[in-house]
C-alpha cells in the first residue's frame, strides 16, 4: 500500500509538471504568434483605416478633431472620454459629422480601452488603426495595444498628444497592465 501511494504521488506530480510545461508551451507559442499577426497587418494594411482614441484628457479630443480633418474618410472611436455633449461639441465645431464618430463608454481604464472595442473593430474588418492619447500615456498604450490589437491582428500607428506631465508613467502601471493584457488573452478577463 505504501509503494502504491508513492507511485500514484510521482504521478501526480509528474502530470502537474507536464500539464505546467504544457501551459507555458502554448502561452509561449500563443505569445509568439503576436508579432506575426502584426506584421501581416501592417503587410496588408499599411494606412490606417480608423482612429482610436483614449479618453481620459479633453486635450486628446481636441487633439482628434483637428487631426481627422486631415482624414476625412477615417470613422473615429472615442474610448470612456469626457462627456458625449462635450466631445460632440469639440467635433462639431471642427466640422467633423456625427456619422464619422463612435463613442464607447464601456472602458473603466487602459486595458479596457483596448480590449471592450477590439471585437468591435474585427467586425468592421480593421486591420491598422491611428492610436491617439496623451505623450505620457502612449508608452503603455502602446504596450497593451501590441498585445491586445497584436493579438487580434490589428496594427496601430501612435500619435501622441503633448501634455502637461513631463515625465513618463512609471514602470510599474506599465507592467501591470502588460500583465492584465495577458491574462485578457488566455482567459478574456481583465482582471479589473
Amino acid at each position: 500500500m505504501k509503494q502504491y501511494k508513492k507511485v500514484k504521488y510521482y504521478c501526480l506530480r509528474k502530470s502537474k509538471k507536464n500539464m505546467i510545461l504544457a501551459l507555458t508551451a502554448l502561452f509561449a507559442v500563443m505569445l509568439m504568434s503576436v508579432p506575426t499577426k502584426l506584421a501581416i497587418a501592417y503587410y496588408q494594411t499599411p494606412t490606417p483605416q480608423a482612429i482610436l482614441t483614449l479618453g481620459g484628457d479633453e486635450n486628446r479630443e481636441k487633439f482628434t478633431a483637428l487631426f481627422a480633418q486631415f482624414y476625412p474618410d477615417l470613422k473615429i472611436w472615442i474610448s470612456s472620454g469626457i462627456s458625449y455633449i462635450k466631445a460632440r461639441a469639440i467635433f462639431q465645431n471642427a466640422g467633423i459629422p456625427n456619422s464619422r464618430l463612435h463613442f464607447d463608454y464601456r472602458a473603466t481604464d487602459t486595458v479596457t480601452n483596448f480590449t471592450t472595442l477590439v471585437g468591435d473593430f474585427q467586425k468592421q474588418h480593421i486591420q491598422h488603426l491611428f492610436l491617439i492619447t496623451s505623450e505620457s500615456h502612449m508608452p503603455r498604450a502602446k504596450a497593451i495595444a501590441i498585445l491586445v490589437l497584436g493579438s487580434r491582428g490589428i496594427a496601430f500607428t501612435p500619435v501622441s498628444v503633448p501634455s502637461k506631465a513631463t515625465q513618463p508613467e512609471s514602470m510599474f502601471p506599465i507592467l501591470r497592465d502588460i500583465f492584465r493584457s495577458l491574462l485578457w488573452i488566455v482567459t478574456g478577463y481583465t482582471g479589473a
